[in-house]
């Protein structure tokens, strides 16, 4: 029973990185009606950021708030640069620009920080949190600090008049077009909300997996994976995809014969796909329907 408990309480802590990915590849679906194949490498440059400031002295807090300033503007600027003109273009060519998007900075970060293995600090410690051998107080830090993000983000979309306006040009563009709402600049805003919480994904996941330019492929796929169970139209969806998800993950890699850590990601890549078989607009998606 210990065991168990264990494996749910990992799982809890994994599943809050990848609900803090599904959210952000969410919050972009929603605005252009793509998936953002770079967002694991965006997430993985800003922890770079955050390492770097504190490599010269700066505090992890202070670090961490600066990080994420520069990742909110970083988000705007690529969606403003590079995938504005696109908006019209053909949905291969923006996958081309994703994939030239995460080319670039991957080997960017390589070029600036080369590819060996760093240690990241953690501000939580990793000792036993509350005395308890289940959970590690970073463990216990991830699944704080996505909780409050998570409650920022409810109160942000539901009680504010910005947040109020990029739902309405997420769902209804022309519609909020006609009251006024620039949807242009509420999605380069969802791009940079989208990499701002991207950033704290990876700062969260950095002591864990260490940080390198290729830190964050697995954890993007586990976070693309969470948002199609929960739903490509459901931010909710997203964040309770990605607690399932790392449920899942490690039940599997303790619990199935023979699976281990080397197939935790087919087995549970298998059940996702099961379970679309079932429900292919995700757990919480909704069903589009077009009139023609």
């Amino acid at each position: 029973m210990e065991l168990f408990t264990n494996q749910i309480l990992a799982g809890i802590s994994t599943g809050a990185i990848y609900a803090c990915l599904a959210l952000a590849v969410v919050m972009i679906y929603q605005a252009i009606d793509h998936l953002n194949f770079a967002q694991g490498e965006m997430a993985m440059f800003s922890t770079f950021i955050s390492w770097q400031l504190m490599q010269w002295g700066i505090p992890y807090w202070v670090a961490f708030v600066i990080t994420i300033a520069f990742s909110f503007a970083a988000g705007i600027a690529i969606e403003r640069v590079l995938f504005r003109p696109l908006a019209k273009a053909p949905i291969l060519t923006n996958v081309a620009g994703f994939i030239a998007l995460y080319s670039i900075i991957n080997s960017s970060a390589g070029l600036i920080w080369d590819f060996t293995i760093k240690q990241y600090p953690t501000p939580f410690g990793s000792a036993p949190f509350l005395g308890s051998q289940l959970i590690s107080t970073h463990q216990a830090g991830m699944i704080g600090v996505t909780l409050l993000l998570l409650v920022a983000l409810y109160v942000f979309f539901q009680y504010t008049r910005v947040g109020l306006a990029m739902r309405a040009a997420a769902s209804l563009p022309e519609s909020a077009r006609l009251v006024g709402i620039n949807t242009s600049w509420m999605i380069a805003l969802g791009w940079g909300m989208a990499a701002a919480i991207g950033a704290i994904a990876g700062i969260l996941i950095a002591p864990v997996v260490f940080l390198e330019p290729n830190m964050m492929l697995g954890t993007l796929i586990y976070g693309f994976a969470a948002a199609v169970l929960g739903g490509l139209t459901s931010p909710f969806g997203a964040v309770v995809g990605g607690f399932l998800v790392g449920i899942f993950e490690n039940l599997a890699g303790t619990y199935i014969p023979y699976a281990g850590n080397e197939l935790k990601l087919p087995i549970a890549l298998a059940l996702i796909v099961s379970i679309l078989v079932v429900k292919p607009a995700g757990l919480f998606g909704r069903h589009i329907v077009r009139r023609v």
